[in-house]
């Protein structure tokens, strides 16, 4: 379907999974048509995939001016050399959905879309209003990924709290150091352990030197006896 909005991606794998690639503004009106004319009636999972920047080098060719000796006289010379060069592939978000027809017995058919960027154009759309079981882990992937999904129902965290600012499934989280500590059930049972630990090592170093003066003075009674 030509100008549909959606992009067949081979997988060249041993799985063989193709997918299609949809454009974000075509997202819903595809998903509707694969639910209501194709029969896709049931979406298992939903995931997110963050794709980072990427240094990409290539070969280039360039002109350069270069002083060269030419029947005696030396004299400027325009040659084309080859250089290699990095470019830097901007990375974004992606979202994957894996469709099945229960009615029909077929899938998985795997959908995706994906951000302009990871930074700040990271909005795509809903598809819980076309598969309900799409609410919650649309909402996971907000929270873990940053992807923000316009037209979701119900968008906020789900495993991290309202005021955490970062993404901790992006490849370029950093985990804080600057945890506090919370009291937690078993602290009064560490306690215990290590006065139980002291007291163990206390009453260890009398016992050693009480064995330590008996053997001196059994040493004792014994060279006493030899010289009698």
């Amino acid at each position: 379907m030509p100008g549909a909005g959606a992009e067949f991606v081979s997988n060249p794998s041993v799985s063989g999974q193709h997918s299609l690639r949809l454009e974000p503004t075509q997202a819903v009106a595809i998903a509707k048509f694969l639910r209501d004319e194709m029969q896709f009636d049931f979406l298992s999972n939903v995931t997110g995939v963050d794709w980072a920047d990427k240094t990409v080098p290539e070969k280039v060719k360039v002109t350069r001016t270069v002083a060269k000796t030419v029947d005696g006289v030396e004299q400027p010379v325009e040659e084309t050399v080859e250089e290699t060069r990095t470019r830097v592939t901007p990375g974004y978000l992606e979202v994957v959905y894996h469709l099945y027809s229960v009615a029909l017995k077929q899938g998985p058919l795997t959908i995706r879309m994906r951000t302009i960027n990871r930074v700040d154009q990271v909005a795509l759309p809903s598809l819980t209003p076309i598969w309900r079981s799409a609410e919650f882990q649309e909402r996971e992937i907000f929270d873990l990924y940053g992807v923000v999904f316009t037209g979701h129902p119900d968008l906020r965290r789900l495993l991290m709290w309202d005021a955490f600012k970062d993404h901790p499934m992006r490849r370029d989280y950093v985990e804080p150091d600057d945890f506090e500590y919370e009291p937690t059930a078993h602290d009064d049972v560490l306690k215990r352990a290590q006065a139980q630990r002291s007291r163990d090592q206390g009453s260890a170093t009398p016992a050693t030197e009480d064995l330590s003066l008996g053997a001196r003075a059994g040493n004792r009674d014994q060279l006493a006896k030899a010289g009698q």
